[in-house]
């Protein structure tokens, strides 16, 4: 079959590639579960265009909580260490799950991919031959590694999607803020706006094809879209006071967004045609940080209307407004899982410490993920199984990436710079 993306890497070539390696992200991987499956990912033979097909896959597959993935001893990528064998085939026996690929160049010149999964007596899971162009390496290694996972668990795999977030860095020792874009593995860096004015609040609209953001370039904070493709961007606002925290509607019809224009800062939400402007809140306290329900009938935020930040649960038909976290003294940040069954928050408990929280809204079960000193802005993988935030290392800001259950932990450190305000893109295609 002919492999088709709906964006791709954003259109990379659209967007302005970094004038060196130093915006990317490296990779450390910090937990494996005990359980995690073992599988064997063998180089693709044939021909070579970048970095082996087998190795994308295996270090994908090691970016999961579900799967321990090894190459031959001592080969490149491996994210994790193979157990010691006696040749160089027992590494293959020793995997419940085997792949194996080849890529072949057609007179067309394009690449012709086939890979099969593999369980351990030889028995085909998944077999596949599918075409792209050679600078589609790594979508495709994106690709398989999706097909594999979800036929191992059943759930779409996550490994074709992106991070958004704020790289600040300095230049000719004076401060400046990228905005990036990389895969979810950290690599293929762009930056879609690099500015010497702070940028915060970055999203994703639900088709990945555009972001939102906050811009300091006029001396003041204004909402931004920029069209990744085009790299149109479009000022939404520039108020006077807060122009803050915007959210794309499911839809992507409407724009949430926090608002101090008639005093107080209170939530709105904008008509992306119209611009007409509708009011939500109308409290003495502040109301920030609005995060859609994926059905559009609702919104959470952050408030300090019991009088400490706390989230809450807006109900848009009826103007309902309901508290939903009481652990700890603050709780802000707040972010939805796809299927609206998890909330991750920034919780204090009273200790100085800030920590990724998460309450399961079915049950009221509150949970403190982390152990870490000041870690930030949570955003979950669109199949709700993973969640990247903020935190520090070394005094320096990284990316790290946890699965929901607190069992898998990666990190994500910026070879130059400090990142922070990680978003995870939506599905892609």
């Amino acid at each position: 079959m002919r492999l088709h993306f709906l964006v791709g890497m954003v259109c990379a070539a659209s967007l302005t590639a970094t004038a060196t390696a130093q915006a990317s992200l490296t990779i450390e991987i910090t937990q494996v579960p005990d359980d995690a499956r073992l599988i064997a990912v063998a180089p693709f033979t044939g021909e070579q265009v970048g970095e082996n097909l087998g190795s994308i896959i295996r270090s994908n597959l090691n970016h999961a909580d579900v799967f321990r993935a090894i190459g031959p001893y001592g080969s490149d990528g491996d994210a994790v260490t193979p157990p010691v064998v006696s040749s160089s085939e027992d590494w293959l026996s020793a995997a419940g799950l085997v792949v194996r690929g080849q890529v072949l160049r057609q007179p067309d010149g394009r690449l012709s991919f086939q890979y099969t999964l593999a369980d351990r007596d030889g028995n085909a899971l998944l077999s596949e031959r599918l075409s792209a162009g050679t600078g589609r390496w790594r979508d495709v290694g994106h690709y398989i590694s999706d097909r594999i996972y979800q036929r191992i668990t059943g759930e779409r795999g996550f490994f074709s999607t992106h991070l958004l977030y704020v790289n600040s860095y300095r230049r000719d020792g004076k401060l400046r803020y990228r905005l990036g874009i990389s895969d979810m593995d950290g690599k293929r860096h762009v930056t879609a706006l690099d500015s010497a004015e702070p940028i915060n609040s970055p999203t994703w609209s639900p088709d990945g094809r555009q972001v939102a953001y906050v811009s300091f370039e006029s001396g003041r904070p204004a909402i931004f879209t920029q069209n990744l493709a085009t790299r149109q961007r479009t000022q939404l606002t520039q108020f006077p006071g807060l122009n803050s925290s915007p959210a794309w509607s499911p839809d992507g019809q409407r724009m949430a967004m926090a608002l101090s224009k008639d005093g107080n800062p209170e939530l709105y939400v904008m008509d992306l045609k119209t611009r007409a402007l509708t009011r939500l809140t109308d409290h003495p306290a502040i109301d920030t940080e609005p995060r859609w329900s994926a059905d559009g009938q609702s919104l959470v935020f952050t408030s300090d209307r019991s009088g400490k930040p706390q989230i809450y649960r807006l109900q848009l038909a009826s103007g309902e407004v309901r508290r939903l976290t009481f652990d700890g003294r603050f709780n802000a940040r707040p972010d939805l899982s796809p299927d609206g069954r998890t909330l991750a928050v920034v919780n204090e408990n009273g200790d100085g410490q800030y920590r990724i929280a998460t309450l399961d809204l079915r049950n009221g079960v509150f949970s403190r993920m982390t152990s870490t000193r000041l870690d930030a802005s949570p955003s979950f993988a669109p199949n709700g199984r993973m969640l990247v935030y903020s935190t520090l290392r070394a005094g320096k800001g990284v990316l790290s990436i946890m699965s929901l259950d607190g069992r898998f932990r990666l990190t994500l450190p910026a070879i130059e710079g400090e990142i922070r305000e990680p978003v995870w893109s939506p599905w892609l295609r």
